[in-house]
Formats: C-alpha cells, sequence, structure tokens
C-alpha cells in the first residue's frame, strides 16, 4: 500500500499478457504472476542466485522489504537482482494483496525437491555407507518458502477451496513455464493430486519419503533404510495480530504415521504418482536397533557437539561402524564441501541406549561459511552383525546475533524523530565493506549506509533521522550485509502518534 505499488502490480498483468477478462480471475492471476514474480523465461520481476556472489546486485537477505524491488522493476522494466525463496515470497505476496487477493507466506523447514516426480527422494549410499554424491539427484532444502493466497476453486470438486498454494521460485517447469500452483492445500492433505496444478510437486515438497538405497554390482538396487518423518516436519505462518509463528502443519498432512496420513498416502499412489518401493518386499528394516542424532545449538563463531545416541532393543550384542560427515551447504541442500568427516565404532550393550560425542571446532568450518551459516551433518551406521544399515541426516545453521533498533524522542506524525541501528561484530575477524539497510512502511524510506570496516568484537552505531507519515502501529527492519557475514536482521514495533 505504498506509492506506486499498484501501478506497478497492474503492469504485471500487462507483462504477462493476461487478457483482462481473466483478471477477475484469481486462478489466472496467481498462475501467470507465479510466473512473472521470476525472471527465468520472461524476464520477470527478480533474477534468483543461488552460488553465493552477488556482484553486479543486491545480495537476497539484503533486502528489507518487497517495495524497492517492485518499483525498480516498474521504472528498469529489467529483472531485479539478486532474490531467493523468500525474496519472491515476499514480493509475491505484496503482490496478491495489493490486488485484493487474500494471501500470507508460508515458510516449510526441511522441504524437499524431487527431480524425477516419483514422488520419493532417492538418497545413494555407497558400499561403505557414506552418501554417494554423483548418485544423489534429489536434494532437501533446509526451509522453502511460498505463498498461500485465499479463493474459491470452481474449476476443482466441492471443497478444495481456500487457501492454495502459490509459488514463484523457479525449481521446475509447469505446463513450459517457471510456476507453481495454485494447488489446494485440503487436496494435497489428502493426497488427491490429480487435480491441478503441481500438487505433486509440493505433495512431495511437504510429505516425500526419504528412501537410501545402495546399487549392487550387477546394478540392482537395495533399499537399505527408509525415513518417512524427515521431509516437512514443521510448517508455519506468522501469526494474526502477532509477529510469532502459528504451526499449520496439520493443515497440509496427517499425524505422521497415522492411519490417515497413510491413507493419503495410498491415495496419491492410485492416482499413478508414487512409486511402490514401501512395499519392495527384499526390504527388511533393522527393527532391534534405533538411532538419532542431535547437533548443540551454537553461535557463529563458537565450537559446538553432535551427539550420536543409539538404541539397542533387543538381547544381541551389537557393533556399528559409524560415519559422521558434516557439510557446509547452500539453504537449497546443495553441498559445497564436506568439512568434517569422522568415524567409530560404537558397542551397543543388550536392552541400553549409548551416546557418543563428535567435537566441531570453528576452525573447521569458519573458513567455508557460505551466507546463512548452515551445515547438513549426515550420519550412517552399519551393524557389522547384521549387515543392516542406519542412515540419518539434519540441517541445522548456526545463530547470528541481531541488529539492535532503539528510537528516541516523541514519535508522532508529520515531527522528525530518530532511528539507532546497532551491531557488535562477533568474529574474530573484521568486517569488510558493510552496508545497513533501514525500512519501515509509513515511517521511512528504504535508507542505506556503508561502512568500510567493522573491527572483530567492536560495536557499530548508526543513527538515521526521519519524518513518519501515517499514525498507527508501525514496523521498522533493518538489514546488514558484508561477504562475510549475511542474513543479519533486526526489527522494531513502533507505535506513530497522531
Amino acid at each position: 500500500f505504498e506509492e506506486n505499488i499498484l501501478d506497478a502490480c497492474l503492469f504485471l498483468m500487462d507483462k504477462a499478457e493476461l487478457e483482462l477478462s481473466g483478471r477477475g480471475n484469481p486462478i489466472k492471476i496467481c498462475r501467470v504472476a507465479s510466473a512473472v514474480i521470476n525472471s527465468r523465461d520472461d524476464n520477470g520481476v527478480i533474477a534468483g542466485s543461488w552460488d553465493n556472489t552477488y556482484i553486479y546486485g543486491v545480495a537476497p537477505s539484503a533486502w528489507t522489504g518487497s517495495v524497492d524491488i517492485l518499483l525498480e522493476y516498474y521504472s528498469s522494466k529489467q529483472p531485479v537482482r539478486y532474490g531467493q525463496c523468500w525474496v519472491f515470497a515476499g514480493v509475491f505476496n505484496t503482490f496478491l494483496r495489493c490486488l485484493g487477493i487474500p494471501a500470507r507466506l508460508v515458510t516449510t523447514y526441511t522441504s524437499a525437491h524431487d527431480n524425477n516426480a516419483n514422488l520419493q527422494l532417492d538418497f545413494f549410499l555407497d558400499d561403505e555407507g557414506k552418501v554417494d554424491t554423483k548418485l544423489t539427484k534429489d536434494s532437501v532444502w533446509n526451509y522453502h518458502c511460498w505463498n498461500e493466497a485465499w479463493m474459491t476453486r470452481p474449476d476443482l470438486p466441492v471443497g478444495f477451496g481456500g487457501w492454495q498454494v502459490v509459488d514463484g521460485t523457479p525449481q521446475e517447469t509447469s505446463d513450459g513455464m517457471y510456476r507453481c500452483g495454485p494447488a489446494s492445500v485440503q487436496a494435497i492433505k489428502h493426497g488427491h493430486v490429480c487435480f491441478q496444478f503441481d500438487a505433486p510437486f509440493v505433495y512431495a515438497e511437504v510429505n516425500g519419503d526419504i528412501v537410501y538405497l545402495r546399487k549392487e554390482k550387477n546394478g540392482t538396487q537395495v533399499i537399505e533404510n527408509i525415513d518417512t518423518k524427515h521431509v516437512g516436519q514443521l510448517i508455519v505462518t506468522k501469526e494474526v495480530g502477532g509477529d510469532g509463528m502459528m504451526d499449520i502443519t496439520e493443515n497440509y498432512k496427517f499425524q505422521e504415521g497415522s492411519e490417515e496420513e497413510r491413507l493419503a498416502l495410498e491415495t496419491a499412489v492410485m492416482y499413478g504418482v508414487k512409486k511402490q518401493t514401501i512395499q519392495d518386499p527384499t526390504y527388511q528394516p533393522q527393527k532391534d536397533v534405533e538411532m538419532d542424532f542431535q547437533v548443540q545449538n551454537a553461535v557463529l563463531g563458537s565450537d559446538f557437539h553432535v551427539t550420536i545416541t543409539f538404541r539397542n532393543r533387543s538381547h544381541n550384542y551389537y557393533t556399528a561402524t559409524t560415519f559422521l560427515s558434516g557439510n557446509i551447504v547452500f539453504y537449497t541442500g546443495v553441498t559445497k564441501n564436506e568439512f568434517k568427516k569422522h568415524s567409530f565404532s560404537a558397542k551397543l550393550e543388550p536392552f541400553s541406549s549409548s551416546a557418543f560425542d563428535v567435537a566441531i571446532k570453528s576452525s573447521e568450518y569458519l573458513s567455508d561459511l557460505l551466507d546463512q551459516a548452515s551445515f547438513h551433518f549426515f550420519v550412517t551406521a552399519r551393524i557389522n552383525e547384521t549387515g543392516k544399515i542406519l542412515a540419518l541426516q539434519k540441517a541445522t545453521a548456526l545463530m547470528i546475533p541481531n541488529l539492535r533498533i532503539k528510537t528516541q524522542g516523541e514519535m508522532v506524525a508529520g515531527k522528525q524523530m530518530s532511528v539507532t541501528v546497532e551491531f557488535t561484530n562477533p568474529l574474530t575477524q573484521t568486517l569488510e565493506n558493510v552496508t545497513l539497510r533501514l525500512e519501515g512502511p509509513g515511517v521511512l524510506r528504504t535508507m542505506k549506509k556503508q561502512f568500510r570496516q567493522i573491527p572483530a568484537n567492536s560495536t557499530l552505531i548508526w543513527e538515521a533521522k526521519c519524518i513518519p507519515q501515517q499514525p498507527g502501529l508501525r514496523k521498522l527492519i533493518a538489514s546488514m550485509n558484508c561477504d562475510a557475514l549475511r542474513h543479519v536482521y533486526g526489527e522494531l514495533n513502533v507505535q506513530i502518534q497522531k
């Protein structure tokens, strides 16, 4: 609802060549907009970049809102650089709400990207039980953001209206263009993936099973392990009237392992979407030993540890040859490099649990970090006595300190006020070429400030002056960005008086 945003959104519909008669149809609007929000195949609003280099544009983590992006695109008519999923989703949300379509942003943790449309994620293991990166094409994103738009679906049977998944992030083509949705959330929950649009892709994102396979010398594939619970563990949106998060996982799926959930799975199978490897007669999971692992919460720059726990439920003595692989990953699950390899033999006494700690030192990971300080740990264990393999994976991110925002004096519409942004450098190195951004719809247009350096452990303070235009509850958002440290944010709610 900022100046010129409505014009920019109407221009997007012209750009997408949506005929005037279709502009009263939210299904059509969402379908064309999900393509035009990204720049793939139609020179749309935002150019995506996932390779950690953002030389000729703004890093995705630096944006504080969608206004700057839409206005820049409207004036230049060229894709704005750069976005990743939360940027596409934020801009899409502004577009939908501006045109009167109720919309919200959704984040799914451990979101699957199923490359070959068999509705499961195939991870291939080598003879030692480690993941074979050459054969494994599917990936699990640490998280993925998309949107839900609320509408009726007269093109579907009764009951599939309401929230629909729409996604502007370019992942796969749909009817020849990079777009996704609208797909009925209700249809995804019940496994009715035959209904358009792109329901199978979204179903796999939130509910795909991870299947660990090993290729025999003769080429046959043996299933070693199936993890039905890893994908789509938590699906959230912002709560109404507050800044907390609201868990909406049960909108997308029944309780894991419940009869309803398996029924939804069978329904998806019935529509010919899912290969039935689960019913593979040769697959016999290792029932009497369970493995889990936890990654300690840690702040950027500190050491931490990973704890691997085995539970032996049988009266047998077992030994488990265990591998831990720690990888620095892009949030899309793509590995940049492996920074930690550790193997050990674990003795498992009958009817008992045993825990093993693996230390991760900051010196092992700091030199290779990507913008989100994300790690991906793979643990595989072979039970020597039975030859069975247990496999688990988890993503984790280091905690990054926030920006602190403060205001001074009275906050009255039409009168000058001052806003201070503070940040303390947590690293042992100097941060170079730092950019701070500050934005507050109705309070101040985006302001930018560059700093050449922030020495280790020192604090930066930036004071900005502004004249708020509109009274009411407003939000200030700040971001800090430099090559060594990204995804640093702060926000503050302020009450502007009349």
